[in-house]
């Protein structure tokens, strides 16, 4: 068993700022990082566009970022979170310079903010096209300083530990008390104890196959709180980006970030015909919902697998200063955008819902703190305005840092009992994993994608539970494997999607059910 002062699970911004923040203000207090891939491995990393805040007080204003933001959340957005978070940004955002990151200057010095749909100002900061991965650069050499800091890339969190797995504590009282934490390497299972724990363990973009997120990205951290009986709410509203690149193998995509259509880039179908100014007057640039659910209607009408990005008619070499990564990456595809169109797809990008938390991180489980994607806070509502993800992730890691500052450090003395694998085998089942996590990703491409209906919503969970009653056997009997543990997390989010979308009577923001169009036309 190893114990800690806190405990967190995933190393992108939103937990390398809360850790970072913790151990510079106690330096005698220990935190342990645990991560399932390479310390580096997050959706941060991917992150292009960058991180909308209010910088030009001239031309912009907090009024005006709170305002995008409510339109784009479509009425479900909590207001007095989007100020909190909007009023909060540029200071966190001037911490962000001060531990090393950059941001791309204009020739006049000043930051060259970018400007995404739904954005009525120009206020993303960004590094090019890689924003988050500068980021995540920045906040691992801080932490590396810091010596009270232990990062376990390679370790995958298997379960939070909470009362139910303590004889002694009753079952209502609902409390985490750290979590059954696995090496990767060495296949050993150990205890962490934790004082307060942390989930910032991502999204869940690996669950719909066609994903911009990375591998990892299997709702690990919504899954376990779900199983811990935390509250999980919004999940029906899955951010689908418009224009992924598109690749035949479905495997993850390559992201065409939002901020190529701002700089002028335009849509056109199988015939060539620019579609988008037909479905909303802002054409290209309206928020991401109306370009995908457009997008899905191009290619329900034509039978296509992929609409295309025209970039062609562009200034080349102003598109190549601002996106030299996506540039390259179109010409390992041969695709060379100076001639060429990008075919594109929309694919699930981010998920809006989660683990239900108060605005200092706070979920409804003592000691269990959130923030990041796997989150639910109310600030994005039924759509995420663009760029404000790592805005939220910085903002609330810092509330949760203040709140612990602020808080005893209360040492947890529980006897927890090791984890029991007794009477497993080691399963010969590889491929039973690797069929049914393609079927998974199968179902929820196919019923519960970006338009959905109740019919298919059923259907999705009838082949649902199939395959989840044959998973949960080999889960029971089997020595636990990553992927073992990541297929039965994906299988409980596709579950959370499907429940929470079947109780959505009305079309909001990301969520569109053709049922409900039926209800709000009759007379």
């Amino acid at each position: 068993m190893m114990t800690t002062d806190y405990l967190v699970i995933g190393s992108g911004v939103a937990g390398l700022t809360f850790a970072v923040k913790i151990a510079e203000k106690f330096p005698e207090r220990k935190v342990v990082i645990v991560t399932k891939a390479s310390e580096d491995e997050s959706n941060t990393k991917y992150a292009q566009g960058g991180v909308a805040i209010v910088l030009n007080k001239e031309s912009d204003s907090f009024k005006k970022h709170i305002q995008d933001t409510l339109i784009a959340g479509d009425g479900l957005c909590n207001k007095e979170v989007v100020e909190m978070v909007v009023n909060e940004g540029p200071d966190r955002f001037k911490e962000l310079l001060l531990w090393g990151a950059n941001f791309d200057a204009n020739d006049a010095g000043k930051f060259d903010l970018g400007k995404e749909g739904g954005h009525s100002e120009y206020r993303i900061a960004h590094h090019k096209d890689i924003t988050g991965f500068e980021i995540e650069r920045a906040l691992l050499a801080t932490a590396h300083q810091l010596s009270n800091i232990s990062i376990l890339p390679h370790h995958f969190a298997i379960d939070l530990v909470t009362n139910h797995h303590i004889e002694s504590k009753d079952s209502k009282d609902l409390r985490c008390y750290g979590a059954y934490v696995m090496n990767q390497k060495s296949g050993e299972i150990f205890t962490i104890k934790s004082n307060s724990t942390l989930l910032a363990s991502g999204g869940i973009g690996r669950v719909y196959g066609h994903t911009t997120n990375p591998v990892i990205a299997t709702g690990d951290g919504v899954a376990m709180a779900h199983r811990a009986k935390g509250r999980i709410k919004d999940m029906e509203f899955i951010q689908f980006h418009p224009t992924a690149l598109y690749d035949a193998k479905g495997e993850s995509s390559f992201l065409i970030s939002e901020a190529v259509r701002g700089f002028g880039a335009i849509l056109r179908n199988g015939k060539g015909y620019r579609f988008m100014p037909d479905y909303d007057e802002r054409a290209e640039l309206a928020s991401r919902d109306i370009v995908s659910q457009s997008i899905d209607n191009e290619l329900k009408k034509s039978g296509d697998t992929h609409v295309f990005l025209d970039c062609t008619h562009l200034d080349m070499e102003g598109f190549m200063a601002h996106f030299p990564n996506i540039y390259e990456k179109c010409l390992e595809h041969h695709i060379d955008i100076k001639t060429d169109w990008i075919p594109v797809v929309p694919a699930c990008h981010y998920l809006c819902g989660g683990v239900d938390v108060d605005m200092i991180g706070k979920t409804t489980i003592d000691n269990l703190y959130a923030c990041g994607e796997c989150t639910r806070t109310g600030l994005h509502g039924a759509n995420r305005l663009a760029s404000n993800s790592l805005l939220e992730a910085l903002v609330y890691a810092h509330n949760i840092y203040k709140n612990l500052s602020e808080v005893e450090n209360t040492v947890i003395n529980v006897d927890i009992p090791d984890w029991d694998d007794d009477g497993t085998v080691i399963p010969k089942e590889h491929v039973l994993v690797q069929h049914n996590l393609k079927q998974v990703q199968a179902i929820m491409r196919d019923y519960v994608g970006i338009v959905r209906s109740n019919k298919r919503l059923k259907s999705a969970l009838k082949h649902l539970d199939v395959i989840s009653s044959e998973v949960e056997d080999l889960y029971k009997e089997s020595r636990i494997s990553t992927t073992l543990c990541e297929l039965r997390n994906m299988i409980n989010v596709a579950y959370l999607i499907i429940w929470q979308s079947l109780e959505r009577t009305e079309n909001k923001g990301g969520y569109y059910n053709l049922d409900n169009i039926k209800k709000e036309t009759r007379p």
